[in-house]
């Protein structure tokens, strides 16, 4: 069985057929599905994903925060907690404590294939293998875009509007020359093993000189898995994540993690914007949502829980503008991103890029002694960090860093006795 996807519409309409509906949806991740689940029941949707199957391939690798999934309504039964965190760099390491927030691991496939069901009561149809290759507007406004299906005719849909939940690569709005793909991506490979003797409620996170302008991660899964894994910037480096993980896995870091990689393994791979927030979400009749509007935290790329939360607030809105005919629902959910994303993730660009163009062996030994004295201090900060949340304080201390270090090195310019009488 193809979990989610209506077999009905597998085969498709033939080629002189038009499908119609209200709303397109163009891509099955948790953006796009919670678009679905977010609409009224009577409006009929279509959701065009590409892959056979809701879920998989795994595209992330399901970090999330367990008061996040409960606020969600996420069954607890598609996520596991962890207990205890760990951060290496090449010269130092530290248990991290993250005060408040508990850190969980999501089973990615079993959670987008519940977020699929959701909407299955609902005016929806689902239709997997299906990949969106073109689309137009026509005379009267409405939208007309081309699918193509392995072994099938090809097929066109015609919507009022369409929503952009292709991912990284934005296939609406780039179709429709709204806006060009991402020129910085964050590429990331995933090496999945058997849990074996791995702790089930430990994860890791690595930085340095192995990972260069990225880092590293290793967990348990709900699923009684372990997952290794690395992602990188490009084209801050243009080195391959996989030559990267392989790398990792030639040195001495398995004894220094404590890993147990026996068995065979499962390869993961995923793509991110990785370039500042753009507060343009809404295109007249398009909108975009998730990857596409590069909702993913620039400090780690964690992103599903923002996904589901306004995807589901993306498709009530249009509820609202179909019943009433009025744009300021889609303008409401514009403002409500850019009122909870913006300046936090312009501060979590500022690090993302600092970290990924200019930290090396010293930076991140020293990066990770910040962690160790905040975990002491102030353990809440410790996991807004990661979330890409900055207060006041926090905003005020990295601009003190950056100033300082910048000070320190043009110091170190000086001739030697300047300033000596």
């Amino acid at each position: 069985m193809i979990h989610g996807c209506d077999h009905r519409r597998q085969a498709g309409p033939m080629p002189d057929e038009i499908s119609e509906c209200d709303v397109l949806i163009v891509g099955g991740g948790p953006a796009g599905l919670a678009v679905a689940e977010g609409l009224p029941d009577h409006v009929k949707s279509i959701v065009v994903h590409q892959d056979r199957e809701i879920g998989k391939p795994v595209r992330t690798s399901g970090g999330s925060w367990l008061a996040d999934m409960q606020r969600l309504g996420i069954p607890d039964d598609l996520y596991i907690p962890i207990n205890r965190v760990q951060a290496y760099a090449d010269d130092a390491w530290t248990d991290l404590e993250f005060g408040q927030h508990q850190a969980v691991i999501l089973a990615v496939t079993r959670l987008y294939q519940w977020l699929a069901a959701q909407s299955d009561g609902k005016a929806r149809e689902l239709w997997c293998g299906a990949k969106f290759t073109g689309i137009r507007q026509e005379p009267d406004g409405r939208y007309l875009a081309d699918i193509r299906s392995r072994g099938a005719h090809p097929r066109q849909i015609r919507a009022r509007f369409v929503v952009d939940a292709s991912g990284w690569h934005s296939a609406v709005l780039t179709s429709l020359g709204l806006r060009e793909k991402p020129g910085r991506l964050g590429v990331g490979i995933e090496y999945e093993y058997p849990l074996g003797a791995n702790p089930p409620d430990r994860a890791f996170l690595f930085f340095g000189e192995q990972v260069p302008s990225g880092y590293g991660w290793g967990f348990p899964t709900p699923e009684g898995t372990f997952r290794l894994g690395v992602g990188v910037i490009n084209p801050d480096t243009d080195a391959s994540p996989r030559a990267v993980l392989d790398h990792v896995l030639a040195s001495d870091a398995i004894g220094r993690f404590g890993m147990d990689l026996s068995g065979p393994y499962e390869v993961n791979g995923g793509i991110l914007p990785s370039v500042p927030y753009d507060l343009r979400l809404v295109f007249g009749n398009v909108i975009r949502v998730g990857d596409s509007a590069n909702f993913a935290t620039p400090t780690v790329g964690e992103g599903i829980r923002v996904c589901i939360e306004f995807g589901r607030i993306l498709g009530a809105a249009l509820g609202q503008t179909l019943a009433t005919g009025r744009r300021g629902p889609l303008r409401r959910y514009e403002s409500a991103c850019r009122r909870r994303l913006w300046k936090d993730y312009a501060m979590g660009f500022f690090v993302n890029r600092r970290a990924a163009q200019s930290y090396g062996r010293a930076e991140w030994n020293a990066s990770v002694e910040r962690m160790a004295r905040l975990t002491r201090h102030a353990p809440d900060m410790v996991a807004e960090t990661l979330r890409s949340e900055y207060r006041a304080a926090k905003i005020a201390r990295i601009g003190y860093s950056v100033i300082r270090g910048r000070m320190q090195r043009q110091l170190g310019k000086l001739p030697k006795g300047f300033g000596r009488r």
